[in-house]
């Protein structure tokens, strides 16, 4: 069978949006919490909601994934061509994908027919960090739910696309943003529950985690990210998140950040939601002086109250932007009911998930200067001399003394998943090796404007690379592998029981490596870089893997000198589906 065989063209797409579509059964709270045992769907954004990306597939393996071949694709169209970061779900022949601009899509599995396309049509003004990315969307019952740039919680009719309710999360105009997958977690007293953050720590606005009535979109709890702010539970004011003014001075809490711009995992086996919670604010940590919680750390919380079980800060009185949502991976460890997470500041953390109680933590990328380690009470041994200067006692008062430290605060690992592997009992990790010129400057708060008062140029550190993929045993923090990339690595990870690892490139390659040695065993090209997160899946016995290819995120609009050494880097908007052929 010849190649051009194989795909579906663009204009089949659009000409056959009227025929006949596979329907979807409603999606029920086992289907999702048993997502990572069942191979014929993909209801959860992790392949689980543990968020291990691990699949027992294995009929793609070591020994013949090199034949796999693309058996259609599908293009995400027209001018809306931005940094495409998604993960997509599967579901009795139906895909579900989210894309730039707040856009989703439902698409025939077994030819990438669009089935039914949802635009959000944004308003002016939206106030986007980093990029009009969306990183995917949650399915239960029969409905289909994702967030938008403008702030908005939609779910749609899976079967149709039409809109069955919409919430506002909070007001755009602030800065407030959503781009993370939502979480479906179950919940005693209240029924399966929908839960989200928000983004806009740039802007001076407080994080918090949200549960909603999966039918009606009503607000069962909130709980803030930051000390001093009162949580609420069906209707009323319940606790405080902390003591205010322990680790805050005055009213700087009221600004503080802490966004949790990147979705959750939850844990069945202790019934905790983990998020991470980005950095506070300012930048400028001077104008803050304290611990600043729950800025940079990790919170459990229970679903039944929207209570801090437990919080772990990485980065305590953050001076570098190293923010702390990346994502808490639930796996055991040696009898322990463990959690492990690569932080931005460039420390492998694991920690016990009941208590949060520090284990360990290993340096994953090179050369670390804002700390010399991690003591064995968990909190870093700082290298003072590498915080960014006070502005206020500078000569003109206007930028304080400039360090560079490393990693820069796009991070040792941003905000793309990695995946563990049981099998091989590892950790693959999508890590990036660059450092920063990092000042402070005096700033102000004002509502809707840019919070930082800082400034700062990123530059690699190495000539040779900036992205390294890394095989990490928790147990030991030893780097089994190592995989170079010139350009960084800004997409998610996916491994299998077929012994292999995927991943997708800047510059446009989709690759299969081994597992246990790193060797690549498959690439192909497709055409833009690769910033989503790949999945794999079974149908009519046969698996098949899916990636979206779309160059974009923070990288070329924050990036500095590394955004010039990527600039010639295509655009695109593309999902990809492959499969071995028969």
């Amino acid at each position: 069978m010849k190649l051009r065989n194989l795909f579906v063209t663009a204009s089949a797409v659009t000409l056959s949006v009227a025929l006949a579509a596979p329907v979807a059964a409603d999606v029920s709270i086992d289907d999702i919490v048993n997502d990572a045992k069942t191979t014929g769907d993909v209801v959860s954004y992790g392949l689980g909601p543990k968020g291990q990306r691990y699949s027992p597939l294995k009929m793609i393996n070591k020994d013949n994934v090199g034949s796999v071949v693309p058996v259609w694709t599908m293009s995400l169209g027209g001018e809306k061509m931005r940094g495409q970061e998604t993960q997509p779900l599967v579901k009795d022949g139906v895909m579900y994908i989210t894309g730039s601009y707040s856009r989703m899509w439902a698409i025939d599995t077994k030819t990438g027919r669009e089935i039914w396309l949802y635009d959000a049509r944004l308003p002016e003004g939206i106030l986007p960090c980093c990029d009009v990315v969306n990183r995917g969307a949650a399915i239960f019952g029969d409905k289909v739910y994702f967030g938008t740039l403008d702030a908005q919680l939609v779910a749609l009719n899976a079967k149709t696309g039409k809109v069955v309710w919409k919430k506002k999360i909070d007001d755009f105009k602030a800065g407030f943003s959503y781009t993370a997958a939502p979480l479906i977690v179950p919940s005693k007293a209240h029924g399966p529950l929908l839960v989200t953050g928000v983004s806009g720590g740039e802007f001076g606005i407080v994080g918090r985690v949200e549960a909603r009535n999966v039918e009606t979109g009503e607000l069962i709890w909130t709980r803030p990210t930051i000390e001093g702010h009162v949580g609420m539970l069906k209707g009323k004011k319940s606790s405080m998140t902390g003591k205010k003014g322990e680790t805050w001075k005055g009213d700087l809490y009221k600004t503080g950040g802490g966004a949790t711009w990147n979705g959750g995992t939850y844990d069945p086996d202790t019934k905790l939601i983990f998020f991470g919670v980005g950095n506070p604010a300012p930048w400028n940590s001077h104008l803050r002086p304290g611990d600043n919680k729950w800025g940079c750390a990790r919170i459990a919380i229970d679903p039944e109250t929207g209570e801090i079980k437990w919080g772990y800060q990485t980065t305590p009185h953050d001076g570098w932007d190293y923010d702390g949502v990346n994502e808490v991976v639930s796996f055991d460890l040696n009898g322990t009911k463990a959690a492990a997470t690569a932080d931005r500041n460039g420390f492998f953390y694991v920690l016990n998930r009941e208590t949060g109680a520090f284990i360990n933590a290993y340096p994953f990328v090179e050369n670390i200067s804002w700390a010399k380690g991690i003591g064995s009470d968990g909190r870093p041994i700082y290298n003072k001399e590498n915080y960014p200067g006070d502005p206020t006692k500078s000569k003109d008062g206007k930028k304080g003394s400039s360090v560079f430290a490393i990693p820069s605060f796009l991070g040792g690992k941003n905000w793309m998943p990695m995946a563990y592997s049981p099998d091989t009992k590892m950790f693959y990790v999508p890590s990036n090796e660059w450092g920063m010129d990092l000042w402070n400057e005096p700033v102000t708060y004002k509502k809707g404007a840019a919070y930082l008062g800082a400034g700062f140029t990123i530059k690699p550190i190495f000539d040779d690379h900036i992205g390294a993929l890394k095989a990490i045993d928790p147990a030991t923090g030893k780097i089994a592998w190592s995989i170079k990339n010139k350009a960084p690595l800004w997409g998610g990870v996916l491994t299998t029981a077929g012994g292999l690892v995927w991943y997708g490139t800047p510059e446009g390659y989709f690759k299969a490596v081994d597992a246990s040695t790193g060797k690549e065993l498959y690439s192909f090209n497709t055409g833009s870089g690769i910033v989503g997160s790949p999945i794999t899946w079974e149908q009519d016995g046969e698996q098949y893997v899916s990636v979206v290819s779309g160059w974009g995120g923070a990288v070329p609009l924050w990036g500095g000198d590394v955004a010039k050494t990527v600039a010639h880097l295509n655009q695109g908007g593309m999902l990809w589906t492959f499969k071995l052929p028969k």
